[in-house]
């Protein structure tokens, strides 16, 4: 019970720190916010075998706990993925402010004007898994969009996470950002997590990233309003239409690419009339990428050495070299798989047919569809957004890839001269 007080009130603290931050950075102006992203790059930069070396520790701790190959992934940073992060952060700095954008604005039959502008949210709190790029990526699109944050990385990451945290606190307090703008809970207690969702009086949004029992812990347990990443189950389907050589280049780039991704393909369609051109062909670059494919009976009356498929497959997000292939008879009949076993993601169709494409786009519900082009590129960086804050596989307030825009509200402002209502 005691360690429970203290943690409770360590988060309570940086709970206070982040709202009293958030006043003052609701109000900074662009260049200012500018220079703090600038100095925190630079430092980052300056500071890159330190992070590997503490990267490294976090690496030879998730081998020896036999963490999956998959979150060991997630978990590892390269100089290039450094790089990456940094990138995305001056990207950022090139993008306008959404804080104070009129997006709305009306004169009204009362002879005063109405207006709704962009304003930020306040505090964020980001509870994620794995992934330290996530420090560095939090941190960076919350500035930029006048909120403060609150970290909670996953202890698999926690060296990395602590000192990505320590460079952004001392680069960004060096250029002026408020103390307690971007505060990281350092223990690996999971109490933690449980305080944070109590303060609903300081806390305006939570974002989980990560497992599906994680998010579903959060939105159980959570007083504050939850914009969640969900899972990635992830289709593709080559419709009867479809180029042949660029259906193959797709699809092998949405599993191989980068498999432990959330937009990594899980689940490829086929048309039936298509299916004995191309399988043959994809059946043999998967067995060069070591992909393991699990099909239905009419896929292994093509390739009689795969896998047989089971409802838990179609259901199954790998995040591994592992690949379920059904054929189907009709568009309409890949619509309905998407629709029973998607997870709202990211979802592909490859075909030269202009209406086949529409109808699958109107009538696939997911976050983002992919007209003749990988599902690997649903990305904040790859859709001009600097980087991400996640990707939201729900419909409110928020959905898709997530940049500074989504990290805003709307406040209305009315002007009035003398005006009452009568």
């Amino acid at each position: 019970m005691g360690n429970d007080n203290r943690i409770g009130r360590m988060v309570l603290l940086k709970a206070v720190a982040a709202k009293e931050a958030s006043r003052s950075l609701a109000l900074m102006d662009t260049n200012h916010k500018n220079r703090i992203l600038s100095a925190i790059a630079d430092t980052l930069q300056q500071n890159t075998n330190e992070i590997l070396f503490h990267n490294e520790i976090d690496i030879e701790a998730a081998i020896e706990a036999k963490i999956t190959p998959a979150l060991i992934d997630r978990l590892t940073l390269t100089k290039e993925r450094i790089d990456n992060m940094i990138k995305g952060i001056k990207d950022i700095i090139f993008l306008s402010d959404p804080v104070g954008t009129v997006l709305e604005k009306n004169n009204t039959v009362f002879n005063f004007s109405v207006k709704k502008v962009r304003v930020p949210l306040g505090v964020i709190s980001m509870i994620y898994e794995a992934r330290p790029n996530v420090t560095v990526d939090a941190a960076a699109l919350c500035l930029k969009s006048g909120n403060a944050v609150i970290l909670k990385g996953g202890s698999e990451a926690i060296n990395s996470n602590k000192i990505l945290a320590k460079i952004i606190h001392e680069a960004g307090l060096k250029a002026g950002m408020p103390y307690g703008s971007v505060q990281f809970v350092d223990t690996m207690d999971r109490t933690a997590v449980q305080e944070i969702l109590k303060l609903d009086s300081f806390i305006d949004l939570i974002i989980p990233r990560g497992s599906e029992e994680l998010i579903k812990f959060i939105k159980n347990h959570s007083l504050i309003p939850i914009l969640s990443h969900g899972k990635g189950l992830c289709h593709t389907y080559i419709d009867k239409y479809a180029d042949i050589d660029m259906a193959i280049k797709i699809s092998v780039n949405a599993k191989c690419q980068r498999p432990s991704a959330c937009n990594a393909m899980e689940t490829l369609l086929i048309h039936r009339d298509i299916a004995q051109k191309i399988l043959p062909r994809l059946y043999e670059l998967y067995t060069e990428a070591n992909v393991e494919l699990r099909g239905c009976n009419a896929s292994k009356n093509i390739i009689n050495s795969i896998k047989s498929a089971t409802d838990e497959d179609w259901n199954t997000e790998y995040h591994d070299l592992k690949l379920s292939i059904k054929i189907v008879n009709s568009l309409e009949e890949a619509i309905s798989h998407v629709n029973k076993y998607g997870s709202m993601h990211s979802e592909a169709i490859v075909t030269n047919n202009e209406q086949t494409a529409n109808e699958f786009a109107a009538k696939v519900d997911a976050a983002a569809v992919f007209i003749n082009a990988s599902t690997r590129l649903h990305d904040g960086s790859i859709f001009g957004l600097g980087c991400e804050i996640g990707i939201s596989t729900q419909k409110l307030h928020a959905r898709g890839t997530m940049g500074v825009n989504e990290l805003t509200t709307t406040k209305y402002i009315a002007k009035g001269n003398g005006t009452i209502r009568n």
